[in-house]
């Protein structure tokens, strides 16, 4: 299986959340593992934002980067270039898509572009229902 992973789907395993072990199993079965640069930036703030509100240690997000960064090693990271900006500016179906959500779709098509059989991996419902109407295959199931 070819995932592209998005932002909610990682924070879920990174934070311990109730789904997380789920997606931890999805992303371990993973031939190929392909994520924004979107993906990463929204976790490295979302850890710091825990840190500032006392919600985690800064010892304990230091040890979750160290996660992220060993887990993101073995991903291909996609860069966030014109062909992603220009696509994340059309429609998508279900139009109810949040800028960052239009970023992520975007990058998940540029990706099935090259890898037949993307699977999106995803725990947000409205990126879930957009990309079910592109044709996605939806982890996890």
């Amino acid at each position: 299986m070819n995932l592209y992973a998005e932002s909610s789907a990682v924070l879920a395993w990174l934070l311990g959340e109730e789904e997380g072990s789920r997606v931890r199993v999805v992303l371990a079965g993973a031939d190929i593992v392909i994520a924004s640069d979107l993906t990463l930036i929204e976790c490295h703030r979302v850890l710091m934002r825990a840190v500032t509100l006392g919600e985690i240690t800064e010892a304990d997000a230091a040890d979750r980067r160290a996660h992220l960064n060993a887990a993101a090693a073995s991903w291909n990271v996609l860069r966030i270039g014109a062909e992603i900006v220009d696509r994340a500016k059309q429609p998508f179906p279900a139009e109810r898509v949040r800028t960052l959500d239009a970023i992520h779709l975007a990058s998940a098509l540029a990706a099935r572009s090259a890898i037949a059989g993307l699977e999106l991996l995803s725990l947000d419902g409205r990126i879930r229902t957009a990309a079910g109407q592109l044709g996605f295959s939806l982890q996890p199931e």
